[in-house]
Parts: C-alpha cells; structure tokens; sequence
C-alpha cells in the first residue's frame, strides 16, 4: 500500500486506511478483485498539506473541490485549483503541496485491483493525460461521500465489498463527464443553478432564453457551454429530468398516462409517449406493465 499523509487532520477531515487483512479479501474476492479501495478520505482546507513520493505501487485519484496547490509531476510542474481531477498510476514519481493563502479541499483514494489500468483508460486518463478539469459535480461529491461513510460501518467484508462498488460507480461516473478546457474555467456554468432551475418546473415547459437568462449567457453560448460540460443540450437534459419522472410515478401510483403527462407539462399523452418511447426505447404502457411482472 502506498503511504498516504500522516499530517495533522483539519477539523472535519478524514483519513480511513483499510486494514491489511480486508485489503487481502477483497483482493481475492470474485466480486472485488478488479478494483477495490485501499484508502480514502477528504481533506477540508488542507493547510500545509505536502507529500512527496518517489514511487508508489497504486492508483491515486485526488478530486479538487477548492482552493490551490502546486504539482510536480515527473519534474513538469501543473498548478492544481478547485474543479481539478487528478489520477497518479502506479510507480510515477510525484510531489504536490497545498497553497498556504488558498489550500486545497479535496477528496482522495487510493485503488488497486486486476481491473484498475482498464478502469482509468475508461475514465478518460492515461500515463500521458493525469490532469483533467471537470468542474463542481454534486453527484461525484454525494459518490465520495457514500464511499467514506462506509468506514463508519465496521471491518466487514460485506461493508468492503460496496465500498468497491462504490468505486467503480466514482470511475464509471467520470467517464460520463466531459473535461473543461482549462481556458474556460473562467467562464463556466454553474450547473447546480440551472438544474435547480429545471428541477422546479418540471410540471412546466422551460425555453432556451429562460436557461440562459438564469445564468446571464446568449442562448448560442449558453447551449455550446453546457454541451461541452456534460455531453447533452440543456433540453435534452430537461427532457430526460422529465422521463425520470414520469418512470417514478408509473412506479409508484396509479396515475393513467394521461395524467402523469398532464403533470409534466404535456397536454398531448400522444406526444408524451412519443418523447417517452424515444428516451427508454418502450412506450410508458409498456414500462410499467414491465415492471408489474
């Protein structure tokens, strides 16, 4: 196992380690052995943070939230600031340390398995592409946020076994994520702002201009920014909040189709189903008589 920082813990940070003999089941078990965590943690403003190492024998992932710090990478130096994903492989020499009037929030791991190489390929990362911009994702904070609270859970393999899961869920996640230019960072969306904005109207119909508006961009660059941030168009996006929706209520009530559509904003059901067909490849009758059996 690689040797993580034994600095002083800000308050409300965290350092779990997996102790050796669960790091030697999961390394055997069949569900496991792929990919599985040998430690984690978040570091919340890090000052004074630094490690140095010459060589370590597992993956490192370390997700900046905010603040600043300086990396040294095979002796090429990259300046590390909030929004940055970093993944160090195995034997690659490293040295990073926090700024001391901006340090650094992050969440880190370190992984190792028989599948890791391929995982990180499919997460976008190779020897040559370590650093990526992907900004502030909720959903990959609530990922890493799952994963430490399983140390709270006791030494058990069952307990072990989904934090594995855990971890490939982080990876298969990032994978999903397009990387923002490094030359844009300044001019990013904040998409906590426009999906709160879709989330409140989904019983509503949202134009473009009103999107844009929200987050003081022209509808040309408000689309060509969202697009290069999560791989969909704001509608598109908007569309399937809707079809998310219309699943849970054909799961969980009695609603007609009719209805359901009525109160997602579609007065034509016909159009409705069409758009619903369209994203879950089966007309909503069909998704639920599905989920009846």
């Amino acid at each position: 196992m690689s040797q993580t920082s034994d600095w002083p813990l800000p308050s409300g940070s965290i350092r779990y380690l997996v102790p050796q003999f669960l790091c030697d089941n999961l390394r055997q078990h069949p569900l496991t052995c792929g990919l599985y965590p040998v430690s984690f943690g978040n570091y919340k403003q890090a000052k004074g943070h630094e490690m140095k190492r010459q060589n370590h024998d597992d993956y490192l992932i370390i997700y900046c939230i905010h603040g600043k710090a300086d990396l040294w990478l095979k002796d090429q130096y990259h300046l590390i600031q909030g929004g940055d994903m970093l993944m160090l492989p195995p034997g690659v020499k490293h040295h990073y340390k926090t700024h001391d009037d901006d340090p650094w929030t992050i969440y880190w791991l370190h992984m190792s398995g028989e599948d890791c190489a391929l995982a990180v390929e499919h997460a976008g990362f190779s020897e040559d592409i370590v650093l990526r911009h992907y900004g502030s994702h909720p959903k990959m904070i609530q990922d890493f946020d799952s994963l430490i609270d399983c140390r709270s859970n006791g030494y058990n393999l069952n307990t072990s076994v989904y934090a594995a899961s855990l971890l490939r869920q982080i990876l298969s996640f990032i994978a999903l994520l397009k990387p923002v230019s490094h030359s844009n960072r300044s001019s990013q969306l904040n998409l906590d702002t426009v999906h709160a904005l879709m989330q409140e109207n989904l019983h509503a119909r949202l134009d473009l201009e009103t999107l844009a508006s929200k987050v003081n961009l022209s509808k040309f660059h408000f689309v060509n920014k969202y697009k290069e941030m999560t791989g969909l168009t704001p509608i598109q996006h908007f569309l399937h909040m809707k079809i998310e929706r219309a699943c849970y209520l054909l799961d969980i009530t009695q609603q007609s189709v009719s209805e359901i559509s009525y109160s997602l904003g579609y007065e034509d059901s016909y159009y409705f189903s069409r758009l619903f067909k369209k994203v879950m490849g089966i007309a909503p009758t069909q998704y639920r008589r599905n989920q009846l059996r």
